[in-house]
């Protein structure tokens, strides 16, 4: 993974255990954008590959 995707991930992994820890819904929505810009970074690394055609 790239340094980005590390980060992302560190910042999400703080932020959910935060934000279920104490009920903040701060936190929950910051882990929520941690999540999708670490999906963002994996999809553009290539790490996942996406495959429209279904066989």
């Amino acid at each position: 993974m790239s340094k980005s995707a590390w980060l992302f991930l560190c910042l999400f992994i703080a932020t959910a255990g935060f934000g279920l820890g104490t009920g903040h819904t701060t936190a929950q929505i910051a882990s929520g954008v941690f999540a999708c810009l670490l999906l963002l970074t994996l999809i553009v690394g290539r790490r996942i590959k996406f495959d429209p055609i279904l066989r």
